[in-house]
């Protein structure tokens, strides 16, 4: 799997309808840490949601995790306190903006493979 197959993957994970109803702002960087390492960002701002594979200076918060760790957190199959606890998960910044964008993850997700 390659990067852009992730951020495809993210970007299909969400709930745009929830997206478009929060006023918020989110903003967390994932730094890859296996195969395949890499980069992106997923940002919620205005309604709208971005996941670029860039770095994102102005986050909320940056995690470092591996592609299966991170789609298993995104399936929910793996709990990111868990994950974060184990070791698998490192996070610099602020752990309930992390939560609170899980909580536009699409419900459906926990089932697909």
């Amino acid at each position: 799997m390659t990067i852009a197959e992730i951020i495809q993957e993210v970007k299909d994970a969400f709930d745009m309808s929830l997206i478009e109803q929060y006023d918020g702002f989110i903003a967390v960087q994932v730094n890859v840490t296996q195969d395949p390492c890499g980069v992106f960002y997923i940002e919620i701002k205005n309604h709208h949601l971005s996941v670029e594979p860039y770095d994102y200076y102005d986050r909320n918060a940056a995690l470092s995790v591996t592609a299966d760790d991170f789609r298993n957190i995104m399936k929910h199959r793996l709990d990111p306190v868990l994950a974060f606890t184990n070791g698998k998960l490192k996070l610099d910044g602020d752990p309930g903006k992390v939560l609170e964008l899980l909580k536009f993850v699409k419900s459906s997700s926990k089932t697909n493979a």
